[in-house]
């Protein structure tokens, strides 16, 4: 299995002034490759191979100094990473989007170059552990958890965030396999998301949406500083870097909360069914977009789906039409306005909370879809009585005491 572990460097000044040389060397020679890429399809009437580009970089080490000061394995994943790109840009255009070709990378859009295989490594030098890059320094490092001890690194990417703040990501490897789903699993849930709750799930707990109302306004406030600045000068440079620590720290917070949530569910239950949402297309809506944005439900489903595989979970995305209007107990289907937030089936009695009526179809369109065997009742027969609500800070990481012993501690009090 392969995994990313993301650490924050402390580089030095110097260190810093020869990470952005080296970081802009790397983008020069993606802009030359451009260039020998489009020059060769015009003369040929069709693209170079990646090998075939890879091949000039030791003529190009004649006439260009500069390269000979970057490691040979960064040069050659520059020329990868072009590849790549065009490989992303074809795979558009089959979907049928609109796209046009690749441009030149002016400094500000290239931030990142990276070591595959050799060249780097972790060590201890003066009592901190510091990453060794080859030809380029001995960089000290925070390592604030521990890689396993049979993961084998892969590679390392260097990055330097609109902060100027710099990060490494190892690319390990890690020789075991994931363990099976079980066949009947025992904890299933279902989960339907929102904006109010975030999470409401079959066993009636409901976790709240990350509230991020101060570091939004902070935000609009460092905004319309900047505005007032003359663009270019020392002063706007200063309040733009203000500005991105606001986008960081805004993300950051938003990824710790989805990270802690998807791990709970993904170690807490043997099967997991989730919506399907198209959240491109509901991004495209004028109403509401920005909430949308901002509770991120694609990437909380992609942290959930691998974190499930990490864990031997099943994961189970669902068609998620009809989910809110159908009743979870005999299937009648009633129009419901959003601004309606219990579920009253007309046919049967059955009587939930909105969203725990929709988690409860969910749920079984995932038992259906997969075929595995399940032995919890009926949702009349275990709906609880009234929802459990968990707040957003609650919502706690792997190692610490679970969702539900936090939700029975804070019911007891």
């Amino acid at each position: 299995m392969y995994y990313a572990y993301k650490y924050r460097l402390k580089p030095s000044d110097a260190h810093r002034e020869e990470l952005d040389r080296h970081r802009d060397i790397c983008r020069q020679l993606y802009n030359h490759t451009l260039y020998r890429l489009n020059e060769y399809q015009d003369k040929h009437g069709e693209l170079p191979s990646m090998t075939a580009l890879r091949s000039e970089l030791p003529d190009l080490k004649q006439w260009w100094d500069d390269l000979s000061d970057v490691y040979s394995k960064v040069l050659q994943t520059v020329v990868e990473r072009l590849f790549d790109n065009l490989k992303a840009l074809s795979a558009l255009k089959k979907n049928g989007y609109g796209v046009g070709q690749l441009k030149w990378k002016p400094p500000r859009e290239f931030r990142s170059f990276t070591y595959s295989q050799s060249g780097f490594k972790l060590d201890k030098k003066g009592g901190q552990t510091v990453l060794s890059l080859s030809k380029l320094a001995d960089i000290p490092i925070r390592l604030h958890r521990p890689i396993p001890d049979d993961a084998k690194l892969k590679q390392v990417t260097v990055k330097k965030e609109p902060t100027g703040e710099w990060f490494a990501t190892f690319g390990v490897e890690v020789d075991r396999e994931p363990p099976e789903p079980p066949e009947n699993p025992e904890k299933c849930v279902g989960i339907d998301v929102g904006i109010f709750k975030y999470a409401h799930d079959t066993d009636g707990t409901a976790v709240g949406s990350l509230d991020l109302s101060d570091e939004r306004e902070r935000l609009e406030h460092e905004q319309r500083k900047l505005s007032r600045k003359q663009r270019g000068s020392n002063n706007w440079e200063k309040q733009r870097r203000r500005i991105a620590e606001c986008h960081a720290d805004l993300r950051r917070k938003r990824r710790d909360f989805l990270h802690k949530l998807s791990n709970y569910y993904a170690r807490e239950y043997d099967f997991v069914a989730v919506e399907d949402l198209n959240v491109k297309g509901m991004m495209e809506s004028p109403s509401n977009s920005r909430n949308t944005a901002s509770a991120a439900w694609r990437t909380f489903l992609s942290l959930l789906e691998y974190k499930c595989e990490r864990e031997g979970t099943h994961f189970v995305a669902v068609n998620p039409s009809g989910t809110t209007k159908e009743c979870a107990s005999c299937g009648v289907s009633t129009e419901k306005p959003l601004w309606v937030r219990e579920h009253s089936c007309p046919a049967c009695g059955f009587e939930a909370d909105r969203d725990a009526n929709a988690a409860w179809n969910i749920l079984s369109r995932g038992l259906e879809n997969v075929g595995v065997g399940h032995s919890e009742g009926t949702p009349v027969e275990t709906a609880l009585p009234t929802d459990t609500p968990v707040s957003a800070k609650r919502v706690v990481e792997a190692g610490s005491p679970t969702l539900k012993e936090r939700t029975a501690s804070a019911v007891s009090e």
